[in-house]
């Protein structure tokens, strides 16, 4: 089965704490939501050229030594938005990893998500994540406007608009924005893949919408609907099962996500060995382990 070759080498609520995790990185789960079988490994390892370099990195929580592979890929690929958008999710991880966001048993517990705090960000960090998000998205408009069937394009716009919504949802708190970020990312990965099912990272979009989404209570996912939010569970773990077995840059976040359902419907052993398998590929990731010591 081919992946999705790298980029240029290759969306007024009332709701009070809805949420989507992942886009960008982000980082869920064609099987029963019961029977999660989740697969040993990503597609396709994260080597071979400085993008792919730079993501294995990130992974791995090295993040300057991502900056300096998505940097290699810019200087040599000026005009791909993917350089800059890769960057950014660089700047996003780190972010998230000084301020312990990236946590399974946070995401696994709604009472403890839905209570957690605004966190305080770092000014420069945030502005150079601005920075960068601002040069992919010129440079994707740009690729749209060469070529309006680029897929390549609306997925980077796919990844900015759910970075951005990652932000304002986990650092900033401001749920009601992130929802509407989920669903233009969301819009724009049904572009990507209407031009290129093979993008798999795109599935990610739509997956997550539907099945963070769907556990919310039947009013609320009833007043999501008529917003345009996508709440099918059954159809979000179908969607990220595909990024998961299939994708390539964010095949591990989805299956760190994986974990997240995995616990969310008590099966702590499934969540291990998802953990387990993402240890041994990214061996300098201590989150990986922390989780693992805390599953029952």
């Amino acid at each position: 089965m081919p992946h999705p070759a790298p980029i240029r080498t290759l969306p007024p609520t009332p709701a009070p704490t809805l949420h989507w995790f992942s886009r960008t990185l982000l980082v869920l789960i064609v099987l029963a939501p019961l029977a999660l079988t989740p697969p040993a490994h990503a597609a396709n390892p994260l080597s071979g050229s400085p993008l792919n370099d730079g993501y294995h990195d990130l992974y791995n929580l090295a993040f300057p030594a991502a900056h300096q592979h998505f940097q290699q890929w810019m200087n040599a690929h000026p005009e791909d938005p993917m350089g800059p958008a890769a960057d950014a999710a660089a700047y996003l991880f780190s972010e998230f990893d000084r301020l312990h966001i990236i946590d399974v048993e946070l995401f696994a517990d709604q009472t403890r998500f839905d209570n957690r705090q605004r966190l305080t960000p770092d000014p420069a960090v945030r502005k150079a994540f601005d920075d960068r998000v601002a040069q992919a998205a010129l440079l994707a408009d740009a690729a749209i406007q060469r070529n309006p069937r680029d897929a390549s394009a609306y997925y980077v716009k796919t990844l900015l608009a759910g970075m951005r919504s990652d932000y304002a949802l986990l650092i900033e708190k401001r749920d009601i924005t992130a929802l509407n970020l989920s669903k233009e990312a969301s819009a724009y990965s049904k572009q990507a893949l209407s031009l290129n099912p093979t993008l798999y990272d795109a599935y990610l979009a739509s997956g997550v919408e539907n099945y963070m989404l769907s556990l919310k209570s039947a009013p609320l996912r009833w007043i999501l609907g008529l917003t345009g939010a996508a709440t099918d569970r059954e159809e979000g773990i179908r969607l990220l099962h595909i990024t998961a077995s299939q994708g390539f840059y964010l095949a591990p976040f989805a299956r760190m996500m994986l974990a997240v359902a995995a616990l969310r419907d008590n099966h702590p052993q499934e969540a291990r060995n998802i953990l387990l398998a993402l240890q041994k590929e990214y061996p300098q990731n201590t989150v990986y382990a922390r989780q693992i010591e805390r599953i029952p």
